[in-house]
Protein backbone atom coordinates (compact mmCIF):
# COMPACT_ATOMS: atom_id res chain seq x y z
CA UNK A 1 0.00 0.00 0.00
CA UNK A 2 1.86 3.33 -1.28
CA UNK A 3 2.54 6.18 2.09
CA UNK A 4 -0.32 8.68 2.17
CA UNK A 5 1.04 11.87 0.14
CA UNK A 6 0.13 13.57 3.93
CA UNK A 7 3.18 11.34 5.38
CA UNK A 8 5.31 11.69 2.86
CA UNK A 9 5.80 15.54 3.01
CA UNK A 10 5.28 16.31 6.72
CA UNK A 11 8.83 17.78 8.36
CA UNK A 12 8.70 19.41 11.35
CA UNK A 13 12.71 20.63 12.48
CA UNK A 14 12.89 21.97 16.21
CA UNK A 15 16.05 23.37 17.16
CA UNK A 16 18.23 21.89 18.18
CA UNK A 17 16.75 18.48 18.14
CA UNK A 18 15.47 17.44 14.72
CA UNK A 19 12.30 15.11 14.20
CA UNK A 20 11.91 13.92 10.79
CA UNK A 21 8.73 12.01 10.03
CA UNK A 22 9.45 9.30 7.36
CA UNK A 23 6.78 7.44 6.42
CA UNK A 24 4.39 6.31 9.34
CA UNK A 25 7.24 6.41 11.98
CA UNK A 26 8.81 9.33 12.97
CA UNK A 27 12.60 9.17 13.29
CA UNK A 28 13.39 10.65 16.58
CA UNK A 29 16.85 12.57 17.59
CA UNK A 30 17.52 15.16 20.52
CA UNK A 31 21.02 16.66 21.06
CA UNK A 32 21.85 18.36 24.01
CA UNK A 33 22.90 22.45 23.52
CA UNK A 34 26.84 22.84 23.04
CA UNK A 35 27.15 25.34 26.10
CA UNK A 36 26.39 22.29 28.32
CA UNK A 37 29.58 20.74 26.83
CA UNK A 38 31.46 24.07 27.95
CA UNK A 39 29.90 23.62 31.35
CA UNK A 40 31.29 20.70 32.03
CA UNK A 41 34.22 20.23 33.77
CA UNK A 42 35.22 16.96 31.68
CA UNK A 43 38.87 16.56 32.59
CA UNK A 44 37.95 17.52 36.42
CA UNK A 45 37.47 15.45 39.66
CA UNK A 46 34.24 16.66 41.17
CA UNK A 47 35.56 14.89 44.74
CA UNK A 48 32.07 16.03 46.88
CA UNK A 49 28.66 15.81 46.91
CA UNK A 50 28.61 19.95 46.75
CA UNK A 51 30.60 19.98 43.59
CA UNK A 52 28.50 17.49 42.40
CA UNK A 53 25.42 19.31 43.28
CA UNK A 54 26.44 22.41 42.03
CA UNK A 55 27.24 21.21 38.20
CA UNK A 56 23.71 20.26 37.96
CA UNK A 57 22.73 23.40 39.60
CA UNK A 58 24.53 25.54 36.99
CA UNK A 59 23.30 23.09 34.13
CA UNK A 60 20.12 24.04 35.21
CA UNK A 61 20.30 27.97 35.54
CA UNK A 62 22.05 28.03 32.39
CA UNK A 63 19.07 25.64 31.12
CA UNK A 64 17.10 28.46 32.16
CA UNK A 65 18.89 31.70 31.64
CA UNK A 66 19.74 30.40 27.89
CA UNK A 67 16.15 29.33 27.09
CA UNK A 68 16.84 26.01 25.96
CA UNK A 69 14.31 23.65 28.62
CA UNK A 70 12.81 23.95 31.69
CA UNK A 71 14.64 24.60 35.26
CA UNK A 72 16.47 21.06 35.90
CA UNK A 73 19.73 19.46 35.87
CA UNK A 74 21.03 16.20 36.21
CA UNK A 75 24.73 14.56 35.86
CA UNK A 76 26.16 10.92 36.36
CA UNK A 77 29.09 10.22 38.14
CA UNK A 78 31.70 7.51 38.23
CA UNK A 79 31.37 7.18 42.24
CA UNK A 80 35.09 6.20 42.86
CA UNK A 81 36.76 9.02 40.92
CA UNK A 82 34.23 11.44 40.29
CA UNK A 83 34.35 12.29 36.71
CA UNK A 84 31.76 13.50 34.74
CA UNK A 85 30.23 10.48 32.88
CA UNK A 86 27.21 12.38 30.87
CA UNK A 87 25.16 15.97 32.05
CA UNK A 88 21.57 16.17 31.06
CA UNK A 89 18.95 19.05 31.17
CA UNK A 90 15.20 19.21 30.91
CA UNK A 91 14.69 19.42 27.07
CA UNK A 92 10.78 18.69 27.42
CA UNK A 93 9.62 21.63 25.77
CA UNK A 94 12.09 22.11 22.79
CA UNK A 95 11.66 18.89 21.70
CA UNK A 96 8.18 18.56 21.99
CA UNK A 97 8.72 15.57 24.12
CA UNK A 98 7.31 14.64 27.70
CA UNK A 99 9.93 12.04 28.72
CA UNK A 100 12.95 13.96 28.33
CA UNK A 101 13.32 15.10 31.85
CA UNK A 102 16.87 15.72 32.90
CA UNK A 103 17.85 12.87 34.51
CA UNK A 104 16.35 10.42 31.62
CA UNK A 105 18.88 12.61 29.32
CA UNK A 106 21.71 11.80 31.62
CA UNK A 107 20.70 8.89 31.74
CA UNK A 108 20.59 8.10 28.06
CA UNK A 109 23.60 9.86 27.32
CA UNK A 110 25.85 7.87 30.27
CA UNK A 111 24.57 4.53 28.94
CA UNK A 112 25.38 5.42 24.72
CA UNK A 113 28.46 6.56 26.28
CA UNK A 114 29.63 3.12 28.12
CA UNK A 115 27.90 1.09 25.52
CA UNK A 116 25.37 -0.70 28.12
CA UNK A 117 21.75 -0.26 28.91
CA UNK A 118 22.91 -0.31 32.65
CA UNK A 119 24.85 1.49 34.59
CA UNK A 120 24.96 -1.40 37.37
CA UNK A 121 28.41 -2.54 37.86
CA UNK A 122 29.46 -1.76 34.02
CA UNK A 123 33.41 -2.32 33.77
CA UNK A 124 33.10 -3.23 37.75
CA UNK A 125 32.60 0.90 38.52
CA UNK A 126 29.77 2.19 40.15
CA UNK A 127 27.43 5.32 39.23
CA UNK A 128 25.58 7.76 40.69
CA UNK A 129 23.18 10.40 39.75
CA UNK A 130 23.02 14.37 40.74
CA UNK A 131 19.97 16.09 40.19
CA UNK A 132 18.88 19.52 40.60
CA UNK A 133 15.70 18.34 41.90
CA UNK A 134 14.23 15.73 43.52
CA UNK A 135 12.45 13.18 40.60
CA UNK A 136 9.48 13.40 39.57
CA UNK A 137 7.69 9.89 39.42
CA UNK A 138 8.59 8.94 35.99
CA UNK A 139 12.59 9.56 36.73
CA UNK A 140 12.28 7.95 40.13
CA UNK A 141 11.81 4.75 37.94
CA UNK A 142 14.15 5.47 35.60
CA UNK A 143 16.57 5.69 38.44
CA UNK A 144 15.81 2.20 39.48
CA UNK A 145 16.23 1.22 35.82
CA UNK A 146 19.32 3.23 34.89
CA UNK A 147 21.44 0.69 37.66
CA UNK A 148 23.17 3.88 39.14
CA UNK A 149 23.45 2.81 43.37
CA UNK A 150 23.24 6.13 44.28
CA UNK A 151 21.16 9.57 43.86
CA UNK A 152 21.96 12.75 45.21
CA UNK A 153 19.24 15.52 45.44
CA UNK A 154 19.07 19.33 45.57
CA UNK A 155 15.59 21.23 45.27
CA UNK A 156 12.54 18.81 46.67
CA UNK A 157 9.73 17.66 45.13
CA UNK A 158 7.39 20.34 46.80
CA UNK A 159 9.83 22.77 45.59
CA UNK A 160 8.83 22.04 41.95
CA UNK A 161 4.69 21.49 43.23
CA UNK A 162 5.15 25.54 43.93
CA UNK A 163 5.68 25.87 40.47
CA UNK A 164 2.93 23.88 39.86
CA UNK A 165 4.84 20.93 38.12
CA UNK A 166 3.03 18.11 38.47
CA UNK A 167 5.51 15.38 40.18
CA UNK A 168 3.40 12.68 39.91
CA UNK A 169 2.56 9.61 42.47
CA UNK A 170 5.63 9.86 44.79
CA UNK A 171 5.49 8.88 48.20
CA UNK A 172 7.44 8.08 51.10
CA UNK A 173 7.67 4.75 50.12
CA UNK A 174 8.81 5.60 46.72
CA UNK A 175 12.18 6.21 48.34
CA UNK A 176 11.82 3.34 51.00
CA UNK A 177 11.54 1.20 47.50
CA UNK A 178 15.31 2.61 46.16
CA UNK A 179 16.57 2.53 49.50
CA UNK A 180 15.44 -1.41 49.65
CA UNK A 181 16.98 -2.14 46.12
CA UNK A 182 20.15 -1.13 47.55
CA UNK A 183 20.19 2.63 46.01
CA UNK A 184 21.67 5.07 48.22
CA UNK A 185 19.32 8.37 48.54
CA UNK A 186 20.84 11.51 49.97
CA UNK A 187 18.46 14.71 49.74
CA UNK A 188 18.96 18.60 50.56
CA UNK A 189 22.15 19.44 48.97
CA UNK A 190 22.40 23.33 47.98
CA UNK A 191 18.33 22.61 48.09
CA UNK A 192 17.66 26.71 48.34
CA UNK A 193 19.70 27.58 45.02
CA UNK A 194 18.02 25.19 43.25
CA UNK A 195 14.83 26.29 44.37
CA UNK A 196 16.06 29.72 43.24
CA UNK A 197 16.55 28.46 39.56
CA UNK A 198 13.05 27.57 39.55
CA UNK A 199 11.71 30.55 40.84
CA UNK A 200 13.97 32.78 38.12
CA UNK A 201 11.75 30.32 35.68
CA UNK A 202 8.81 31.63 36.99
CA UNK A 203 10.08 35.22 36.91
CA UNK A 204 10.59 34.94 32.91
CA UNK A 205 7.46 33.03 31.78
CA UNK A 206 8.74 29.85 31.36
CA UNK A 207 6.21 27.09 30.31
CA UNK A 208 4.89 24.78 33.11
CA UNK A 209 4.24 21.60 31.33
CA UNK A 210 2.26 19.45 32.80
CA UNK A 211 0.69 21.42 35.39
CA UNK A 212 -1.58 20.46 38.10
Amino acid sequence: MPVPARYRARRCCLAPNRFTLAAVQPEIRFRVPGWVDETVGWDRIYSTDDERAALAIELARRNVTKRTGGPFGAAVFESGTGRVVSAGINLVVPANNSSLHAEVVAFMLAQAKLGSYSLAGTEGRRYEVVTSCEPCAMCLGATLWSGVQRIVCCATGDDARDLAFDEGPVFPESWSYLEDRGIEVVRGIRGREARAVMETYRELDGVIYNAT
